[in-house]
């Protein structure tokens, strides 16, 4: 048995809420016994929401004086934070030292350096990590690699925040490799144009009330592939969490995260330079 200890920067939010419960399903499927054990969270909790004290107690974790206290007793960790990435490196500075096998959630960071920084920080102390959007463990994903040209819908509550759904999925289907990003309409309603060598293409298409699409061409001349995203992609990651602490092996190479991560900052610099092509 795993425990599991919870870093955010307030728990009482959607991730934190639902993860527990995919933890079991995923414990089930996979005939393990991981656990949330622990959590701790950097701030009190908003007017409304519960406190950690009152969070641990709901989800039967123990909580924790301290993010180090934290670290020390659980055997894998999860940081979450996923509407604060500008928080992922200070609790990886303190939690990447004591070596243990860690998952950072989406977005993993708020820029490509500070990316790197945590990766570096994982290699110095032999932490084993990895990050992602849900979105990569979408089924129709599958039957795709190394598309010529995808087309991706989306949406959330902003652009900066969620983005990274429709970029992970993106680099999927395209791999990496991506070269310069060119953006029509604002940070409410856009398209962004992903060029990469080779007249391959991706477009991003963000919207309030977007679903999540994928349009695919497989090659050049061939017919695109409309697949509306219907799955369910929480529990498949989840599913590779737990299998991540159990073989110590990341499943997602670190290259495709850095890929991510230099296209949102590109994606981002675009949208606010309408018409302007972007290096990534």
């Amino acid at each position: 048995m795993k425990k599991i200890g919870f870093i955010d920067f307030h728990l009482d939010e959607w991730h934190a809420n639902n993860y527990p419960g995919w933890i079991r399903a995923a414990n089930e499927k996979l005939g393990l016994n991981d656990a949330l054990a622990y959590g701790w969270a950097e701030a009190a909790a908003p007017d409304g929401l519960l406190s950690t004290e009152a969070w641990c107690e709901k989800f039967g974790a123990q909580p924790c004086e301290s993010l180090e206290a934290l670290c020390e007793k659980s055997d894998v960790l999860m940081i979450l934070a996923p509407s604060n990435p500008e928080k992922h490196l200070g609790y990886a500075e303190r939690a990447l030292k004591y070596g243990k096998l860690t998952y950072i959630d989406k977005t993993f960071a708020p820029d490509a350096a500070t990316a790197q920084r945590i990766f570096a920080l994982g290699r110095e102390y032999g932490a084993k990590l990895f990050s992602t959007s849900a979105l990569r463990y979408a089924e129709e994903l599958k039957p795709y690699s190394r598309a010529h040209s995808a087309f991706v819908t989306g949406s959330g509550r902003t652009l900066e925040e969620y983005c990274i759904h429709q970029l992970e999925m993106i680099v999927c289907l395209m791999g990496v490799g991506a070269r310069s990003v060119a953006c029509a309409g604002n940070a409410d309603h856009a398209v962004c144009d992903i060029a990469y060598d080779g007249g391959r293409n991706a477009a991003l298409i963000y919207g309030a009330q977007m679903p999540y699409t994928i349009d695919v061409q497989r090659g050049p001349g061939l017919p695109s592939e409309y697949v509306p995203v219907k799955s369910s992609f929480f529990p498949n990651l989840i599913e590779d969490i737990l299998t991540f602490y159990e073989t110590g092996e990341p499943p997602v190479p670190e290259e495709q995260t850095m890929e991510c991560m230099k296209l949102r900052e590109a994606v981002l610099r675009a949208v606010a330079n309408p018409g302007r092509r972007v290096a990534v």
